[in-house]
C-alpha cells in the first residue's frame, strides 16, 4: 500500500485543489468581528470564514462569484436625515436593497420603515437593542433580541420581517451562528464596505469611489450605512457606475430561495 497509496492521496488533493474544493472544513469558528482581506482589483475578498464554513450555519458573506450581481445592504442604527434621499435614488434606479434595522429605528421612524416595505425593499433584523450578541449565551435571550424586533416590524408595517440577521458591529461566534440558524434566521455578513459610519469624519466623494469601485466584484454583498451623508450624495453616480460595469442588483433574500 505504502508509496502507491500516498501517491493516490497526493493526486486526489491536487485534483480537488484545482477544482477549488476542500478536503475538510474546520469544525469551529473563532469569535470575533467580521473582517476582510482584499485580494486585488475586482477580485472577491477573503473573509474571516470561508463561504463553505458559513454555509454550515445558513450564513453568507457574498453571492456567486460567477454572476455579475450586487446585493446592496444598508445598516441603520439611527436616522441622520439621509434615508429619504437614499430611497429616492433607489426608486429612480429601480433598485431594491436590504435595510438592516434596530428596534429604536423602527420606533422613531415608522414612516420611513413603511416606505421601505411599500417600495419593495427587504428589511432585515439588526436586533432590538444592538448589543454584542456574542456575549449572549442563552438561546431565549438571543431569541428575544430578534423576535422583539420582528414583532415591532409587523406592528408597524403589517408585514412579516424577513429571516435575515446581521450581527451588530459584525461581532459573531459559532454559537451565535448556530442559535440564529436554530431560530430560522440566515446570518448575513458582507464582502464590500468602506469607512462610512463616522459622521464626524465622512469620506469625500473621491475617497468613497477610490475605495468602492476597485473592490467591486461579482456576487458582492455591499455594506453601506444609511446614516452617511457621503453615501446619500454619491449613490446616484455609484449606481450608474455599477450599471455601466454590467452589474444588476438583487436583495439578499434571493440568495436563500428554495431554503426551508
Amino acid at each position: 500500500m505504502g508509496k502507491r497509496f500516498w501517491l493516490f492521496i497526493f493526486l486526489g488533493a491536487v485534483i480537488l485543489g484545482a477544482l477549488g474544493l476542500q478536503l475538510w472544513t474546520p469544525a469551529t469558528l473563532e469569535t470575533g468581528s467580521w473582517g476582510l482581506k482584499f485580494n486585488g482589483e475586482g477580485e472577491p475578498p477573503t473573509g474571516n470564514a470561508s463561504s463553505a464554513q458559513l454555509s454550515q450555519f445558513d450564513a453568507v458573506y457574498m453571492g456567486d462569484p460567477a454572476e455579475k450581481v450586487l446585493y446592496l445592504t444598508f445598516d441603520a442604527g439611527y436616522e441622520n436625515g439621509c434615508t429619504e434621499k437614499i430611497l429616492d435614488t433607489l426608486k429612480a434606479h429601480q433598485v431594491q436593497a436590504t435595510f438592516f434595522l434596530v428596534g429604536d429605528y423602527l420606533e422613531r421612524n415608522p414612516d420611513l420603515v413603511r416606505r421601505m416595505a411599500s417600495e419593495g425593499h427587504t428589511v432585515g433584523n439588526h436586533t432590538m437593542n444592538h448589543p454584542d450578541m456574542s456575549k449572549i449565551q442563552n438561546l431565549d435571550a438571543f431569541a428575544r433580541e430578534l423576535e422583539d424586533m420582528a414583532q415591532l416590524y409587523q406592528q408597524i408595517t403589517g408585514q412579516t420581517l424577513s429571516r435575515l440577521y446581521r450581527p451588530p458591529q459584525g461581532i459573531y461566534s459559532e454559537e451565535n451562528l448556530k442559535m440564529a440558524r436554530e431560530l430560522g434566521y440566515h446570518t448575513v455578513f458582507w464582502s464590500l464596505a468602506y469607512q462610512d459610519w463616522n459622521n464626524n469624519a465622512q469620506p469625500s466623494r473621491e475617497q468613497a469611489f477610490a475605495k468602492l469601485l476597485p473592490r467591486t466584484h461579482n456576487g458582492a454583498i455591499v455594506l453601506l450605512h444609511s446614516t452617511s451623508a457621503t453615501n446619500a450624495e454619491i449613490l446616484p453616480e455609484l449606481l450608474t457606475r455599477w450599471e455601466e460595469m454590467g452589474y444588476r442588483f438583487a436583495t439578499v433574500d434571493t440568495l436563500f430561495e428554495g431554503d426551508n
